[in-house]
């Protein structure tokens, strides 16, 4: 492989934008997929919330070869496509392009309690050291992709993507479930602010190593960078170094700027690439 071209480090790690690649924009060669908007509000694993939920199918997808399936946390702010992450467009182009196989987008929102005086769910979705999201995406969720469009159940080519709280989430599930979600990429994770602390350092060194391939994303200026307790990039490191001394099959990409959507955005497009491909 040629040498990475020379870049000079910035100054003020603080402020750092990077610029999207040319798979985040839309290309006039690429076909638009098609996706569906739709709203549930009939959950029993997190009861009275209400959400929405898009579904994205990549054009000319195949109805006799299922499809790969990778489930995105916090769904519009992935779907936008005036937005950092783009994600409809990045599965456009990468589909269009043969480098992963045709993969189905499940975008969605964390719920809302409706009538409550704190309504936003997502924390207690995302953060929680447990199942229940797990579970939420295999019975309520998934089940509106499978009722309408043709979807592998291998899980090699099952994954789950999210940022912040929302990779705590994407971790868990492939954590919790690795016979369903063997894919995970997980941009600046929030480990630091799990209820009872960050679980997965420990937990990684003390467990028989699952099946699972990570992409993670951190930032030299994430929250509570230079703090003893709190430090969202230390608990990211500290997860990374656990996966390292384990084994796994994963990769970190360590960025500057702090906790801001746009570089996981940007890395979206090789993240999906590398984690989608197959093992090998």
């Amino acid at each position: 492989m040629p040498p990475e071209p020379y870049r000079p480090l910035p100054l003020d790690l603080d402020d750092v934008r990077y610029a999207h690649g040319p798979d985040s924009s839309r290309r006039p060669d690429v076909p638009v997929g098609e996706t569906i908007e739709l709203q549930w509000d009939r959950s029993t694993v997190y009861p009275g919330t209400s959400r929405k939920v898009w579904i994205h199918v990549p054009a000319g997808h195949d109805p006799s070869r299922p499809a790969a399936l990778m489930v995105f946390n916090d769904g519009w702010w992935y779907l936008d496509p005036a937005a950092e992450c783009r994600g409809a467009i990045v599965l456009d182009n990468l589909v269009h392009r043969g480098v992963i196989p045709a993969t189905i987008g499940v975008f969605v929102d964390p719920g809302v309690v409706v009538g409550a005086e704190q309504p936003k769910n997502r924390n207690v979705e995302y953060d929680a050291f447990d199942d229940r999201y797990a579970t939420f995406l295999l019975t309520e969720i998934i089940p509106l992709v499978t009722s309408r469009y043709a979807v592998t159940y291998d899980p090699e080519q099952w994954g789950i993507c999210g940022g912040s709280s929302g990779g705590n989430a994407a971790f868990t599930v492939a954590w919790m479930r690795p016979d369903r979600f063997r894919r995970a990429v997980c941009f600046l994770s929030s480990f630091a602010q799990m209820p009872g602390g960050n679980p997965y350092p420990d937990r990684i060194a003390r467990t028989t190593p699952k099946p699972l391939r990570i992409f993670l994303q951190a930032g030299h200026r994430d929250l509570g960078w230079n703090e003893p307790t709190g430090n969202w990039l230390a608990e990211n490191l500290r997860v990374a170094a656990a996966l390292a001394e384990t084994g796994y099959d994963f990769r970190l990409v360590l960025g500057d700027g702090g906790h801001s959507p746009n570089h996981g955005g940007v890395l979206l497009p090789d993240a999906l690439h590398w984690t989608l491909a197959p093992p090998g």
